[in-house]
């Protein structure tokens, strides 16, 4: 119970000079701050992207053309597409691809949208009835087009969100007219938001055989009509690397690429661009807490400087206390301890401030994601604090106890 009696001399020094104590840990109060709104505010953003990226779906594949070398030339990507019908056909074969669960071509181009006098210059993608549950797109009102409706190329569209918006500010898109490089087409269906990365939210989307043979004019390739990309979705998460060298090792064959020969397509999954984000955003959040940190260390020199203070201006209680009996042991821990309630003290304070501020954020319109500032964070904001009481009050403690008792009685 020695620790209690100590406790309570360190409250009683504390409250006798409150100004001072209050100023000694300001320095703690900002540096756990820092701390923990920098690297809250790295965690914050890291779960925003992440999360807008898992919402399209962490299983998805999407599949584009790339450079090809071929007898020597080299062939840009996009110049002309190298994806077919054909190899959709091929890929969505159960048999040799059982861990592709769906697959659902795209044509993509771009166009002037103009409704009611109002031009929208956007991109209009040509989609099969299979893109929804792919890309895990919702329809908020109407409907899709029906499969039906595809082969008959009906000049049908499913607006974004902010396609829809910026065409019909004011009235229901469902029904009206939009007329898409000058032909007209009904809009049945507004999709749900989607976000950033690739999302729909900016895109008009039309049947897949409009967009090829009326909008667009798909070239053939090997006899099947281009695409300008494919996206699939593997069986379950674990399966993706599996299902990526299902589908290479098709598109290698059908291409007619040979083992020396690089790919004329690319493979991307949302789950190695989740990892690859996740890596950036934890080196920036160690980066920003880093710099955090600085703020604590400085917080840590004021204590010190504070305590060499108290010592110096204790060193005739000091002296009296040895002269009584004390041992060097209790001098040490006196001084300890009260540089230890002081940073604790400090941490507790700056954790209340930051969880303020954080809920204050969370209240801004329009701010697009939170300071995460988890009980991991707290438990080490109150660890570096303690620890700052111990590293930087030891020195102060120990020239406590290194004092003279006579010369200590003596000084003024």
């Amino acid at each position: 119970m020695r620790i209690l009696r100590y406790f309570n001399v360190a409250l009683e020094s504390i409250f006798a000079h409150k100004m001072r104590a209050i100023l000694t840990m300001l320095g703690i109060i900002i540096g756990v701050m820092a701390v923990l709104l920098t690297v809250g505010l790295g965690r914050g953003a890291t779960a925003s992207i992440t999360g807008e990226i898992a919402s399209q779906g962490t299983t998805q594949l999407t599949i584009s053309p790339g450079a090809a070398n071929t007898r020597g030339v080299s062939q840009a990507s996009g110049s002309s597409s190298t994806l077919t019908m054909g190899d959709v056909a091929a890929i969505s074969d159960p048999i040799l691809h059982p861990h592709v669960a769906r697959v659902a071509p795209a044509y993509t181009g771009n166009s002037q949208l103009v409704a009611n006098d109002i031009n929208s210059q956007n991109q209009v993608v040509g989609v099969t009835g299979a893109m929804l549950p792919v890309r895990n797109w919702e329809v908020a009102h109407g409907r899709f087009f029906t499969d039906a409706e595809i082969d008959d190329q009906a000049h049908l569209l499913v607006l974004g969100l902010t396609v829809a918006s910026d065409l019909f500010p004011e009235t229901d898109p469902l029904g009206q007219t939009v007329r898409v490089n000058n032909e007209p087409f009904i809009v049945i269906g507004v999709l749900k938001e989607t976000g950033g990365f690739g999302g729909a939210d900016d895109q008009a989307i039309v049947p897949l055989s409009v967009a090829q043979a009326r909008l667009f004019g798909a070239q053939r390739y090997r006899g099947d009509y281009t695409v300008t990309s494919i996206y699939a979705s593997a069986s379950s998460e674990e399966m993706v690397p599996t299902a990526k060298v299902e589908i290479e090792r098709t598109l290698r064959l059908r291409h007619g690429l040979q083992a020396g020969d690089s790919n004329d397509f690319n493979i991307f999954d949302q789950a190695s661009l989740l990892d690859t984000i996740n890596n950036v955003t934890g080196i920036l959040t160690l980066f920003l807490g880093a710099i955090g940190a600085i703020s604590l260390l400085v917080g840590g020199i004021g204590i010190m400087n504070i305590m060499l203070v108290s010592v110096t201006e204790r060193t005739k209680e000091i002296g009296l206390r040895k002269a009584l009996g004390a041992y060097d042991s209790d001098i040490l821990y006196q001084f300890l301890v009260e540089s230890l309630v002081l940073t604790v003290l400090g941490g507790l304070i700056g954790v209340s401030v930051s969880y303020a501020i954080a809920w204050l954020i969370g209240q801004i319109p329009g701010f697009t994601f939170q300071l995460v500032i988890g009980v991991d964070l707290i438990v080490l904001a109150i660890a570096v604090s303690a620890a700052c009481g111990v590293v930087f009050g030891l020195y102060p403690a120990m020239r406590a106890t290194r004092l003279d008792p006579i010369e200590a009685l003596r000084y003024e």
